[in-house]
């Protein structure tokens, strides 16, 4: 049994790489405080592989992930192959999702999001802002499983609100 303490990031490798990358240089500078155990530490799936073997990797980094951000921008909603893949496969193991609007909006962006994404029971929306991020990353997990059953947060897709962005400077 593995040890569940990574974040997941979903993304559109073709266009919004740059924020992935932005997310990992944040991580990686001393003077910023940002920090997450990125499961995309542990293998490295390439284009070159077969899909299969692609998909394996990607279940292996989830199956040690307490969490998922799934970057979010203009093109994400049309991808058909891993992204909507990932989405189910985080679904299914019960992660928490917290989805990264590259708009800089707060809330859900129905005009961005895949299809996959609706539906969810309870996800947190934030924009791509590294403080309301890594907020979401030290407390949207706990909060999640702590109300997840409750009635009152089926269906329903969350964002923080305005006090919360003015309490961290945003």
């Amino acid at each position: 049994m593995s040890y569940q303490n990574k974040t997941y990031v979903a993304f559109d490798g073709d266009n919004d790489m740059q924020y992935y990358r932005i997310m990992t240089a944040w991580k990686e500078n001393d003077k910023i405080d940002f920090d997450f155990h990125n499961a995309h530490d542990l293998n490295s799936a390439r284009d070159t592989s077969t899909e299969e073997s692609i998909k394996a990797q990607l279940r292996e980094r989830m199956a040690n992930s307490k969490q998922m951000i799934l970057l979010v921008g203009k093109n994400t909603k049309y991808l058909r192959r891993f992204v909507p893949w990932e989405i189910e496969l985080a679904r299914k193991k019960d992660i928490p999702i917290i989805i990264v609007n590259l708009n800089g909006k707060r809330y859900y962006d129905e005009n961005l999001c895949p299809s996959t994404a609706k539906g969810w029971v309870y996800t947190m929306n934030v924009p791509f802002k590294m403080k309301i991020i890594k907020y979401a990353l030290d407390s949207f997990p706990d909060r999640y499983y702590a109300n997840k059953g409750k009635e009152e947060y089926k269906d329903h897709r969350y964002f923080y609100k305005d006090s919360v962005y003015e309490e961290l400077g945003i």
